[in-house]
């Protein structure tokens, strides 16, 4: 029987979260205050319009309830209609508490079915 379930290349399961986080990010010139449509420990989709060309850097600052999160993630793939999909390659060191909250959280709102 052949399945027509293909792995995953992701390390990390990506995690929903129904409209909870947005992030001013900012590359280049280019800023704006985006939706994020999931993310997880490796990255995150970020909705947006306009494309950032694959390899480019942004810093991102994730704006939650936890408190200041800032990142640093490069653009991997863009999906005309849909946005960024980007890979982190560094974290504030004191914004790691806050980053592991915000993912218990949104793992917690998933397992709710909200």
């Amino acid at each position: 029987m052949i399945s027509d379930v293909s792995p995953s290349r992701r390390l990390t399961t990506r995690i929903q979260t129904h409209g909870e986080v947005w992030a001013y990010w900012q590359c280049g010139r280019r800023a704006d205050v985006q939706r994020v449509r999931n993310g997880s420990t490796g990255g995150m989709f970020l909705e947006i319009e306009q494309p950032l060309a694959k390899g480019q850097t942004a810093n991102l600052h994730f704006l939650v309830q936890e408190g200041a999160i800032q990142v640093d993630a490069v653009v991997r793939r863009f999906t005309p209609g849909e946005g960024l999909g980007m890979k982190f390659v560094a974290i504030e060191k004191e914004c790691g508490r806050q980053f592991a909250e915000l993912l218990t959280r949104l793992r917690d709102i998933e397992r709710s079915g909200n």
